[in-house]
Order: structure tokens, then C-alpha cells, then sequence
């Protein structure tokens, strides 16, 4: 008994009420199995994979990439075939060959392991190549059509309707320049539109139409041209929590110069020892050690205001957050248990989170449940700042830039390697002195690294 079946958009976690459909995966008439990603979307803090809980042919897309989606809506409808459940059959549905019976369905089926919706294939699965579905009477004519080179994917994905392979990053940057993907062909693996193929489209289109020699003058009291950016996705939540945290928690921000030289030679030291190959240990690795031994004699900032209970929250352990500038926005993923990791293990988890972040694909788990954040401002350049805490936090340390300034060195002027620290923090429940206390211990561990013994 065949059906078709509709997907409602699930709440991807903590309660989010919409998402932005980025891109699909498939287009109506194809055939999709079971746990197949069918489309990426955009919460309010990450890119999300969503896999389909059914198998079976695509009869409708209920949304256009771009468009926001309520959870609870129809996202796609799928013709399933048999009207079975996902992952299961009907009960005591006979094969049609005739042959299997109880014992062996239970044998053949894989053990299913929950995925983000529902439930998908086994973990042992491999990927499986998206088939249009076969016309009645095609028989085994198209067993072959999947095997078309990456230099023909452009084209034959534009002639069937389909829209052109790419990321999110790249599809922004698209839209950014004005170039149709449709009208590119992808050099990138199997047809992958990439940075630079979108890069060379725009050069192309722009390079026929020269500038005007005389640029119309602007007439008096008119304003410039504008651009309007619908504000959804990372930069919306951004906004909310930043306008939220401000008028909610009274920020205090306090500063401090520090001599890192020793950091810095610690640095150069770890990089040519053979040991640390493979390891790139930054300053930001060392400031992020320092804060979590500081946090442990200062517990005041590492903790919440809970205003329902009337009670301030003292966190057991530092779940550090580490704010990163990507093409959707400023998202701080979180690494949890950072106080129990050795600089060396904090060097790779911010490498690997910023990677991630990077690409598009932190998952709302790892954005979730920080206790205090480090934001390092200093790769723009900049000295120093007043950072806004994220809400339910109550510090957050500003990193600037390490420069090269005359210092007083030992009664003497010297060039020493220099950086500022900027501490905000909530004066509800964080006071001057125990702020203060927080950011010279951060500031002596920079100072003489070898502290950290001591600690």
C-alpha cells in the first residue's frame, strides 16, 4: 500500500521555534533511502544536516532556499511505497518474492540508532548515490547515469532543474557579487562550485561593463543607494542575546597591559621542540589555560545569575567558550571540561572548533551550556575593547593584539612583547575586587608562565 508522507520541520534544540532553509539536497522525483540528508538549514545558531526518516521518491519541496520555516511545518513530502513506518514495515507484510519471514527480517534489519530526527540507518551504511526515480518500463537502461564527470555536472544538474552543488559560504558570496550559480560550472570535487569559480564568474560579468567616465552626480539632501540584509539565522539570535545581555546585566569593564615576552619564548620554544609537532599552540591556548587556573581561585566568575531562584550559581567546572568570526556571524562554541585539559589538549580543541566553525558546521550541542567566554580580538588587530557577555555568564576576556612596545624591564627601557587583556563582567554578582583578582591572575600567569606550577 503506497502513501505519500509529509516531514514537519523538528525543533533542532533548546526550544528553536524557526529555521532558514539554506540549500536542498534533492529535488522532486528523486528516489532517497533511509537517513539520507535531504537539506541543510540554519537555526539561530548553526547549520544543520537533516536526514530523512523515510525512504522513498520526493513529490513535493514546501519551501525555496532562502525562506524562513516554522517548526511543526511540512518541510518536504516523500512517496514512501508501502506506507510503512520509518526504519520498519508493516506488521506481518509477507515479502513479495515470498520467501522471509519473522526470523528473517530480524536478521536482515540493522540495529537503528537514533539520528537528529527520528530514527536512520545503521552506523555501517555507506553513503548512497541520489537516483532519480525510474520511469515504469525504464528497467536497468539507467544503471550507468550516475557516473557523470565533475566537467558535465553543471551542466546536467541546470538541464534537470536542480540546484547547483555548493556551500553556504560560497552561495553567500555568490549572492553578495550578483552571479546566477546556475550559470557556473563547478571545478571542485563532482562539480563543486567553489570560491574562486564564483570569483572568476564575477570578474567575467564585471569586466565587459567599464565605469562611466563622468559618475552622476548625487543630488543635494539625496541619499546614497542602499543595500537591505534581511536579518534571520546567526546574526538574528546575535542581536537578541547581545540587546538581551546588555539591558539585563550591568556590565563592568576593567583593563590591564601585560609583559607576555616570557609567553611568547615559551611559544617559540614549544614550536621547535619536536615533542609539540603536529600541535600548533597559540597565545589564545595559553590565555585560555590561564583563565581556567584563575577562574579556580576566583569561582565568582565562573557562574550565572539565577533571577527566578534569587540565587547566584557557582559553576563545578569551566565550559570555555571561544568566540569565532565566520561568514554567517559571530557563533562561541564551547568546550566543555576545560579546566581539566593541559595546554596542549586546549591548543587542539580550538584549532578543531575553529575549523569547524569556519566551515559552517557547528551543531547547536556545541554552542550550547558555555560558563565564560574569551574573545580574541587582537587577529584584527585591535588592543583592546568592552565585550558583551553572552547571557548567563558572568565574564568574558577580550584578547588584543601581542605588539612590540618600549617597556620597563627590569629598571631599564627594553623592546618586550605586550598585550592588553579586557575583562567584563557582571556586577550583579562578580565585585571590583574579586574582578580585579580574576584578571591579575590571568595577567601574572601571562606574565611568568612558570607560575602555573604554583597553581
Amino acid at each position: 500500500m503506497s502513501g505519500v508522507r509529509a516531514f514537519a520541520l523538528p525543533d533542532l534544540g533548546e526550544g528553536l521555534t524557526e529555521s532558514e532553509l539554506v540549500a536542498w539536497r534533492v529535488s522532486v522525483g528523486d528516489r532517497i533511502e533511509l537517513n539520507q540528508i535531504v537539506a541543510d538549514v540554519e537555526t539561530a545558531k548553526a547549520v544543520v544536516e537533516l536526514p530523512s526518516p523515510f525512504a522513498g521518491v520526493i513529490t513535493a519541496l514546501h519551501a525555496e532556499p532562502g525562506q524562513t520555516v516554522e517548526v511543526g511545518a511540512p518541510l518536504f513530502s516523500c512517496e514512501t511505497g508501502d506506507g510503512a513506518p520509518a526504519g520498519g514495515s508493516d506488521e506481518g507484510g509477507a515479502d513479495a518474492s515470498g520467501g522471509a519471514g519473522p526470523e528473517a527480517d530480524a536478521q536482515a534489519e540493522p540495529k537503528r540508532e537514533p539520528t537528529l530526527v527520528g530514527y536512520g540507518a545503521a552506523a555501517d551504511r555507506g553513503p548512497r548515490r541520489r537516483q532519480r526515480a525510474a520511469s515504469a518500463g525504464s528497467g536497468a537502461s539507467g544503471a550507468g547515469a550516475g557516473e557523470a564527470s565533475a566537467a558535465t555536472f553543471g551542466t546536467e544538474a541546470s538541464r534537470r532543474g536542480e540546484r547547483p552543488r555548493s556551500t553556504p559560504p560560497v552561495r553567500r558570496l555568490a549572492r553578495e557579487l550578483g552571479v546566477e550559480l546556475d550559470t557556473i560550472e563547478g571545478t571542485g570535487e563532482r562539480g563543486l562550485i567553489t570560491r574562486d569559480d564564483v570569483e572568476r564568474a564575477a570578474n567575467t560579468v564585471q569586466a565587459p561593463s567599464a565605469a562611466p567616465a563622468t559618475a552622476p552626480r548625487q543630488a543635494p539632501g539625496e541619499r546614497p543607494a542602499e543595500t537591505r540584509i534581511p536579518i534571520r539565522g546567526v546574526r538574528k539570535h546575535t542581536a537578541a542575546a547581545m540587546v538581551r545581555s546588555a539591558f539585563t546585566a550591568p556590565h563592568v569593564t576593567e583593563f590591564l597591559t601585560v609583559d607576555v615576552t616570557a609567553t611568547m619564548e615559551l611559544l617559540r620554544g614549544l614550536r621547535e621542540d619536536r615533542a609539540f609537532a603536529g600541535h600548533r599552540i597559540t597565545p589564545l591556548a595559553v590565555v585560555a589555560k590561564a583563565v581556567c587556573l584563575a577562574a579556580a581561585r576566583t569561582p565568582e566568575v565562573n557562574a550565572r545569575w539565577d533571577e527566578e531562584a534569587q540565587e547566584i550559581v557557582q559553576f563545578a567546572g569551566v565550559n570555555l567558550g571561544i568566540a569565532a568570526a565566520t561568514d554567517r556571524g559571530l557563533v562561541v562554541p564551547v568546550i566543555p571540561g576545560a579546566e581539566r585539559m593541559t595546554l596542549v589538549e586546549l591548543a587542539d580543541a580550538i584549532g578543531a572548533l575553529a575549523e569547524t566553525a569556519r566551515a559552517g558546521r557547528t551543531s547547536p550541542a556545541e554552542l550550547s551550556g558555555g560558563t565564560m567566554s574569551i574573545t580574541n580580538i587582537g587577529v584584527f588587530g585591535i588592543d583592546a575593547g568592552t565585550p558583551i557577555l553572552n547571557p548567563g555568564e558572568a565574564a568574558i576576556l577580550a584578547t588584543g593584539q601581542v605588539r612590540r612596545l618600549p617597556w620597563e624591564h627590569r629598571g631599564e627601557i627594553a623592546l618586550r612583547e605586550v598585550m592588553t587583556l579586557s575583562l567584563s563582567f557582571d556586577h550583579r554578582l562578580v565585585d571590583g575586587e574579586q574582578g580585579s583578582r580574576f584578571l591579575g591572575d590571568v595577567g601574572r600567569l601571562l606574565r611568568e608562565p612558570g607560575l602555573a606550577l604554583t597553581m
